[in-house]
């Protein structure tokens, strides 16, 4: 995972520790908010990361679109964050429509793009699945109904921990290397997946086997999805030259997004 493809000449380890930095910033949003403002301080937390999302997500992707995606994207998340708000009793399975009607909207994005349209199907796909990532985002309102305030931190740290974890290993020991031209390494993807279940079952605190057992399992799940994303991310800002400002917020972002419904998932076993 890097930045530094946009700028030639900086070892490639350089660009992991800003990533370390957005990663404790994002985390620190996601929990401190909700501590000190509640259910507005996390509706304001997520917000920020849809919004940080949304603007980075073409100058970290590529993507053709510099109006028409950052519009859908930001009106995908209001709705997204909407529904989960302004029910009396949200059901996650409501934000289908997001997506639903984004498909709609992106094929007329699509249509409206001046000619010569280039990279129609990139486009397209980019996105939608803009648009599901900041639905996804959305699935973090949801954790305080699925689990109660301390498993719904414990869960959001998990996943800071095991990109925080792979970001800084891999300013030590980037090798051996996951792929050619990814400046990721084997080691860090390995620890950072295995900080998971250690900062799970040290949140849940001393407890009976099935307990500790519950949050080991549930810390390697959201850890795994959480570093694997990640991982993905780095393909895609490896992939040619982006703006190292928008590499960062994506790489630090993506993960959060997508282990937002494993989150969910695993508070409702109460695993955490």
């Amino acid at each position: 995972m890097t930045v530094t493809e946009a700028r030639p000449g900086l070892p490639a380890r350089v660009g992991h520790l800003p990533v370390a930095v957005a990663v404790v910033v994002a985390t620190a949003v996601l929990v401190g908010l909700p501590a000190v403002a509640g259910e507005t301080g996390r509706l304001a937390a997520v917000a920020v990361l849809q919004v940080a999302l949304v603007a980075a997500w073409v100058p970290a992707t590529g993507i053709p679109g510099r109006i028409g995606a950052p519009a859908l994207g930001l009106a995908a998340a209001a709705g997204a964050d909407l529904l989960l708000v302004v029910p009396e009793r949200p059901e996650i399975g409501a934000l289908l429509a997001v997506p639903g009607l984004g498909l709609l909207a992106a094929v007329l994005h699509q249509m409206l793009r001046r000619a010569p349209r280039s990279d129609v199907v990139g486009s397209l796909a980019g996105v939608l699945l803009l648009i599901t990532t900041v639905s996804a985002l959305a699935v973090l309102l949801l954790l305080p109904a699925a689990g109660d305030g301390t498993a719904a931190a414990t869960a959001l740290l998990v996943v800071g921990a095991t990109l925080l974890v792979g970001s800084l290993v891999d300013v030590l020991l980037p090798r051996p290397a996951v792929a050619a031209g990814v400046p990721r390494g084997v080691p860090a993807l390995v620890l950072g997946v295995l900080a998971g279940p250690v900062v799970a079952v040290v949140g849940t605190g001393a407890g009976d086997v099935a307990t500790v057992l519950g949050a080991v399992v549930a810390g390697l799940a959201l850890g795994a999805v959480a570093a694997l994303t990640g991982l993905a991310a780095g393909f895609v800002v490896a992939s040619g030259p982006r703006r190292a400002w928008a590499a960062v917020l994506l790489q630090a972002v993506l993960p959060f997004a997508a282990a937002a419904p494993v989150a969910f998932s695993v508070l409702l076993q109460n695993a955490l």
